[in-house]
């Protein structure tokens, strides 16, 4: 089954980040990179935004 590739406004929606606090995070290692898929359009891998989502949950819980 193929990866599916969010783009970022789902990524937003997905996570309730805004734009500039990804970009941020991604800045400072702690958010998964983007994936290039054109010139000037990158998408995440769903699978790595869900595991970082997953990490976040885990973090909360310890």
């Amino acid at each position: 089954m193929p990866e599916t590739i969010l783009r970022r406004p789902a990524v937003q929606n997905v996570t309730g980040l805004s734009r500039s606090t990804i970009y941020a995070m991604m800045a400072a290692g702690s958010f998964p990179k983007p994936i290039p898929l054109g010139l000037r359009a990158v998408g995440w891998a769903e699978s790595e935004i869900n595991a970082w989502l997953e990490a976040r949950k885990a973090k909360r819980a310890a």
